[in-house]
């Protein structure tokens, strides 16, 4: 079995396994990417960059790759919340002018801009590899990966190992990471519509129900429109396939999309949920070993914080890469940087979740509080979703959220 040394390998060609490849690269590094997928496959989620993950892209240097593509900037936002007539009433802001970071959203297919990012790797350097199936990762001395490619199993040596490889991360379990969890309450359906009549393609529409009801339209251009809705799991329903349509547009529009917007809209692709779970490893690097994207943290994809976080880790993790001579340093300054704001991001999350998931009296009544607040002193709220987890969350900013004080 023939060996190869590299000094990056990454496992998984993904966004950002891609990104990671393309900056190292350019930088004179000699990098493999070994991608399991000949070709990128749909699979409903990740599709949307949040304002501070647009800051990241450009970063890395791959934000008008991605536009070239088909991404799409959104510059405004409609959001609705809470049921009563005052609260309902949709709000539409700017995400240039109102956010800290002073950028837009991207919102795109998925698939289309993983090739993108994998191709514009290849041009930088990286050596792809397409249909790779990686077998294991042994850990004495330098790191060697194992590979089926074409048929044939192959061993690479790398000075580092990237786990890009997802939230069912092979990775994880070859380096000895522990994965922490913690159970979501709700599922997220997805489906493509073609001809959707939602008002334009330079707004995202946000509504929020307050049954535990989300529901989310991503435009993509020429009435092409990706709907989410994120309902209770104790509802014990879990939308999929053609029969589930009709739900699904008749929840969403209980949710506060107009039913107009679905008028004549066909369906295109699958309709399928999945479960929302946030895991995370703690600390994911040891042993020339590191993880970036939801193989090291995957968020609730309701707060559409997935994608930014992946760029936030390939550029923190190229940043400290570059600017330090022994990488086992570098490892560790990245993974003690992606605890902190990986941690605000789903602390955050989980004060939402209590706000727009939990169901009965008394989450109405914190609802209400909460939103009452918010109207008097908009800054409760916390920008974290749009501006970046750049921000404490310590009991005070806690309890400001809440309207406890």
């Amino acid at each position: 079995m023939a060996n190869s040394t590299y000094d990056i390998i990454s496992i998984g060609g993904g966004l950002g396994g891609s990104a990671l490849a393309k900056n190292m690269a350019e930088k004179g590094a000699k990098v493999l990417v070994l991608e399991s997928e000949t070709r990128f496959r749909d699979r409903i989620r990740g599709e949307v960059i949040v304002s501070w993950g647009v800051l990241e892209a450009q970063k890395l240097g791959i934000y008008e790759g991605m536009k070239a593509a088909g991404a799409r900037e959104i510059d405004w936002e409609e959001r609705t919340a809470g049921v009563s007539t005052e609260i309902n009433l949709p709000v539409e802001r700017n995400l240039s002018s109102t956010t800290s970071i002073g950028t837009p959203k991207l919102t795109f297919y998925h698939p289309q801009i993983q090739e993108a990012i994998l191709q514009l790797a290849s041009d930088s350097g990286a050596q792809v590899h397409r249909g790779a199936i990686v077998t294991g990762v042994r850990k004495d001395g330098l790191p060697r990966v194992t590979a089926n490619i074409n048929g044939r199993d192959q061993e690479f040596t790398s000075r580092l190992v990237v786990g890009a490889d997802g939230r069912s991360s092979g990775t994880r379990n070859w380096g000895g990471f522990e994965s922490q969890s913690r159970q979501a309450v709700t599922f997220c359906a997805g489906v493509l519509f073609d001809d959707m009549r939602s008002p334009d393609d330079r707004s995202q529409h946000y509504r929020v129900y307050d049954r535990g009801m989300v529901s989310l339209l991503f435009p993509q251009g020429d009435r092409r429109v990706r709907a989410y809705l994120c309902y209770p799991q104790a509802w014990g329903m879990r939308l999929s396939g053609s029969d589930s349509i009709k739900q699904f547009i008749d929840w969403s529009a209980v949710a506060g999309t107009p039913s107009e917007y679905f008028a004549g809209a066909t369906p295109t692709g699958t309709l399928a949920s999945f479960d929302s779970s946030t895991n995370w490893i703690n600390h994911p690097y040891r042993n020339n070993i590191v993880l970036i994207g939801d193989a090291a943290g995957a968020t609730d994809p309701m707060f559409g914080q997935g994608v930014s976080l992946t760029f936030r880790d390939a550029r923190v993790l190229c940043d400290q890469l570059l600017d330090n001579e022994d990488w086992d340093i570098a490892g560790h300054e990245y993974a003690e940087q992606h605890d902190k704001y990986f941690g605000v991001c789903i602390t955050v999350q989980e004060w939402n979740d209590r706000l727009l998931t939990e169901t009965g009296e008394k989450a109405d009544a914190r609802r209400e509080k909460a939103f009452s607040s918010w109207r008097t002193d908009p800054s409760r709220r916390l920008d974290t979703g749009h501006s970046g987890p750049n921000h404490p969350v310590d009991e005070t900013v806690r309890r400001r959220f809440f309207g406890e004080e």
